[in-house]
């Protein structure tokens, strides 16, 4: 049985990356109609030491894991590194002297304690002080509910208070104002003000090269003359093409032997990043490293479909997905000026064809909608556990490669 964790970035009051939530399912029977979370959580620390690892799919950073109170009461949180976990304690858990007693010594051990979807009643006020974090569904809260609980970070200063479900700018600044210092959604990768834009010479340059070299043949002169146009482009190529990624023997010592030597599959993702970096410059590290993972979801994706010649499409419409983000620009006026097939243009700016369905796939993982991403993959005839797998890959993947750029 495949192991499988999404997992949805937590970003701070600047939009740098906090950590992650991390929610399991090995199998649709535990997704829907009804969730055993009980058993979700047993086997969220079970795979995290025997499959993906924390490392893995959290990186350096947080993981927020939930933990139900049988859970808590068992000790299972200590299973797992203190310093690398934030305990999150479900709604469903009732303040009782039992379940005090126990965060009480998980608190000492030096765990961090996070009350879930939290709705404030004074039975939780001798609790606060073990908390360092309360989270609340900006979704599913009332003005009065929101009133008592920043009354309660007021009250305790050490909280910090996280909002989940926060989907759009506005939302995020709305929270921001009333104290809130963290933020679970994708706010981040939506734009904050649509505007009109022009590609600088550098984005142009880049959008040509990904343009040729994502063609069956790309003209290898062609490659070559456009990298040596810009003495930065050509420097990362060869600081790239020497990373001890590949662990390349022999020096490199131009920029067409880099070329040959990377391949085209290898070049298309070096661009594919760069790309990615360029477009999504001043703008947090979560939506480059989200749009890579995109791609490279997309093109495992298609690998197993009847679209198999199609590698580098699905790629590129991965990856792309989040470029009116990335811009703060509308879609299609960006698109408009990229020279992309048509396939491509439609998926992005009509989200029709099997390329469009490659991204909407990749958000239901993203968002862990079980039932989307079951029926997803049956449409396509695809594993879907194969899949669950993919998706681990695609991050660890993702990661890697930002870090190249770093």
């Amino acid at each position: 049985m495949a192991f499988f964790a999404a997992r949805q970035p937590i970003l701070d009051a600047n939009k740098s990356l906090f950590g992650y939530e991390l929610l399991f399912r090995n199998s649709m029977e535990n997704a829907f109609p009804n969730v055993d979370e009980e058993k979700a959580t047993s086997k969220m620390i079970e795979g995290l030491y025997l499959n993906l690892g924390l490392d893995r799919i959290a990186d350096d950073k947080l993981a927020f894991i939930n933990f139900t109170k049988s859970s808590i009461m068992e000790g299972h949180p200590s299973l797992l590194p203190a310093n690398k976990v934030v305990i999150e304690v479900l709604e469903s858990v009732q303040p009782s002297d039992k379940v005090y007693s126990r965060l009480k010594s998980l608190h000492a051990k030096g765990f961090i304690l996070a009350l879930d979807d939290f709705i404030h009643n004074p039975d939780w006020e001798r609790f606060y002080p073990l908390c360092q974090v309360i989270k609340i569904d900006c979704l599913n809260i009332d003005e009065r509910q929101l009133a008592d609980i920043v009354a309660v970070a007021a009250r305790h200063p050490h909280l910090k208070l996280l909002a989940e479900k926060v989907e759009n700018t506005e939302v995020f600044e709305q929270y921001k104002a009333l104290g809130f210092s963290l933020f679970q959604g994708y706010f981040f990768s939506k734009p904050e003000v649509i505007k009109s834009v022009s590609l600088n010479s550098s984005q142009t340059l880049l959008s040509s090269l990904l343009s040729e070299i994502s063609k069956l043949e790309p003209n290898l002169n062609e490659v070559v003359n456009m990298f040596e146009l810009d003495p930065g482009l050509s420097f990362k190529l060869l600081r790239y093409a020497q990373s001890p990624f590949f662990q390349r023997r022999k020096k490199i010592e131009s920029i067409r032997q880099a070329v040959i030597m990377l391949g085209k599959s290898e070049l298309e993702r070096f661009v594919s990043l760069l790309f990615a970096a360029t477009f999504g410059e001043a703008k947090p590290d979560e939506l480059i490293r989200l749009s890579l993972q995109r791609a490279k979801f997309c093109e495992v994706f298609a690998e197993r479909t009847t679209f198999k010649s199609k590698l580098s499409s699905a790629f590129l419409v991965g990856m792309l997905s989040l470029l009116d983000a990335m811009l703060d620009a509308n879609l299609a006026t960006v698109i408009s000026q990229l020279p992309l097939s048509s396939d491509i243009k439609v998926a992005l700016v009509r989200h029709q064809g099997w390329l469009a369905d490659c991204i909407k796939l990749c958000k239901q993982f993203e968002q862990a909608d079980w039932q989307g991403m079951l029926e997803g993959c049956a449409m396509y005839d695809v594993d879907y556990e194969s899949m669950l797998e993919a998706y681990n890959e695609a991050i660890a993947w993702s990661e890697k490669r930002l870090a190249m750029l770093q």
